[in-house]
């Protein structure tokens, strides 16, 4: 243990060293851009809180660490080393208030919490019992549970926090009782989330994607209907597409490898589950139902039924009066000739503010599930409050990690990480090549940043001109805008430091960093496939043709690896 912490020191330390090193050497030329000055060092933030988290399997301190070396860079510039050390402490603790302070982060932490304190009343008055045991009745084996999983998945396809929140808690149980390992319902859990969500045609997503896309197509001189363009794009969302199938073939096989595989054996083998008893002894008494509550699936369904009805209605409304209190006369006007067609469902979810809204979903699931239980005879209102305050506690956690994860974000931007990387895209590449490359860019950002509309907004005002200048074809900047979206999808799904990851493991009860470890090499056999259909959609401009090749070369993997893995198994 002592030699672990010696090693974290030493690293943060020599990681300091060459970054003050690079720092007074770009000091001696004039200071463009910070992308400019740093260059390759603008990685060093996001790379020690990769690296560390994978050393320490500890993200809070390895997230701290590199926001706090990010800080310290940005320092030197004006400070000696030591006043720099002083100042980066300083600047931390502002880069946390802001983003506190941010009424979209807020909303975020506080729908987290409440949620949580959701789902403690759920568990306390038998909810989550009771679903547990309904659906273990069709969950009765290891792959019916996991399918189960993936089907609750999909229907919760509106928002992929609100996905990794209530699909966990509520399977957990189930995977459990079918000896699922709680790394497998974590990645199935994270599989269906931000990759639906971007999918969707109606989601907290499209607003920024739709808006992006339009912004876009404005700069190169082109009239396109941002929603139009994007459900164009729905086809080749390569990436999205083939690890939703990736998870129905591993579940139908049940052809499990690498880390996971390990995970799966531990857990058939009764061994996660003893160890989860003896480390969440006190989470599982805190989640235990009430002693007398009578079992009942309503007691589940009207809370969580309350939660998702409420926030399709606060999206809608939260768009509709944003829609209604703006200057667009054209919008405007679909809500006046009808409120409920379908163009006006599809403006307001794009326009709404999706942190507030799930918010206030989240709230009034609360008030009816403290309702339900009072009236039930389960709770007094001071027990029922005092249940939901506890259900909270449970995730104060999670909201310190999304804190330090936007301070980290922050500090990346203000380094040009992003910025850094992208600008490398702008040299002369063949034209079939350019979505796969502009794939891999999405997805490198994305997994050192941990977001996915961070990526999405550096790279699409870039990448859509890009791709016109090279071939001015709609079809071809639709293929392109596509790989700006999905490759954005990649590191938002997968990257230790992503807030929908850091849920997942959350919802499902898993170790964070087993979580990432263990669904890593899924997700790069998926984006390696994904890599190979954009260089056939480069040259075709069509998705049938990549996308059939590229869930028979993703099957065909899955069973190649697990061939290997039972050949040097008979051989051993």
């Amino acid at each position: 243990m002592k030699n672990k912490k010696f090693l974290i020191v030493l690293i943060t330390f020599i990681v300091l060293m060459l970054s003050s090193t690079m720092v007074y050497a770009a000091e001696s030329t004039e200071v463009i851009s910070n992308a400019e000055r740093f260059k390759w060092f603008t990685l060093i933030p996001p790379l020690v809180a990769i690296i560390l988290a994978f050393i320490t399997k500890n993200v809070v301190i390895s997230l701290f660490i590199g926001t706090l070396t990010g800080c310290f860079m940005t320092q030197l510039t004006e400070y000696n080393f030591l006043g720099a050390l002083i100042h980066s402490f300083l600047d931390f603790v502002q880069r946390a208030l802001n983003s506190l302070s941010d009424p979209w982060n807020a909303g975020i932490i506080l729908q987290v919490l409440v949620i949580g304190g959701v789902i403690e009343l759920i568990s306390k008055m038998g909810g989550a019992k009771a679903v547990a045991e309904e659906l273990a009745k069709k969950a009765k084996t290891p792959r019916s549970a996991q399918f189960v999983t993936w089907i609750l998945g999909i229907i919760v396809f509106f928002d992929d926090y609100a996905n990794a929140l209530i699909v966990g808690p509520i399977m957990k149980p189930v995977a459990d009782k079918m000896k699922v390992s709680r790394e497998r319902l974590a990645f199935i859990i994270d599989a269906t989330a931000a990759p639906v969500a971007g999918l969707a045609i109606i989601s907290t997503w499209i607003g920024l994607e739709v808006s992006l896309i339009n912004d876009g197509f404005q700069k190169i001189g082109m009239k396109a209907d941002g929603f139009g363009v994007f459900l164009q794009t729905i086809p080749y969302r390569f990436y999205n597409i083939l690890i939703i199938v990736f998870v129905i073939v591993t579940i139908a096989t049940l052809r499990d490898f690498g880390p996971m595989r390990k995970a799966e054996v531990k857990a058939r083998r009764g061994e996660q589950i003893l160890q989860d008893i003896n480390l969440d002894e006190k989470i599982k008494e805190e989640m235990a139902v009430k002693e007398g509550v009578k079992l009942s699936i309503w007691n589940a369904i009207i809370p969580i039924g309350t939660l998702v009805i409420g926030a399709l209605i606060s999206f809608y409304y939260s768009g509709y009066t944003s829609i209604m209190a703006g200057d667009n006369e054209s919008l405007k006007q679909i809500f006046n000739e009808s409120l409920f067609s379908f163009r006006a469902i599809r403006e307001a979810f794009s326009n709404a503010n999706a942190s507030i809204a799930l918010f206030q979903s989240a709230l009034l699931a609360s008030i009816v599930a403290i309702a339900l239980g009072v009236f039930k005879k389960i709770f007094t209102i001071s027990e029922a409050i005092d249940v939901w305050i506890d259900g909270m506690k449970g995730l104060l956690i999670t909201g310190v990690i999304l804190i330090l994860a936007w301070s980290l974000g922050g500090v990346i931007g203000d380094l040009g990480t992003a910025d850094f990387l992208v600008s490398k895209l702008s040299n002369s590449v063949p034209a079939f090549l350019l979505p796969s490359i502009i794939f891999v860019f999405g997805a490198v950002i994305s997994f050192s940043t941990g977001t996915a509309y961070g990526t999405m907004t550096i790279l699409m005002p870039l990448a859509i001109p890009l791709s016109y200048a090279v071939n001015p074809a709609m079809s071809y900047v639709i293929v392109s805008t596509s790989a700006v979206l999905t490759g954005a999808i990649f590191g938002d799904h997968c990257s230790p430091i992503s807030d929908t990851t850091i849920m997942a493991s959350a919802g499902a009860q898993c170790n964070h960093m087993n979580h990432v470890s263990t669904q890593l090499p899924y997700v790069v056999v998926v984006a390696a496939v994904s890599f190979i259909t954009y260089i056939i959609a480069g040259f075709i401009h069509n998705p049938v043709v990549p996308l059939i090749i590229g869930i028979v070369l993703m099957t065909l993997t899955i069973i190649l690896i697990k061939y290997i893995v039972n050949q040097k198994q008979s051989n051993s």
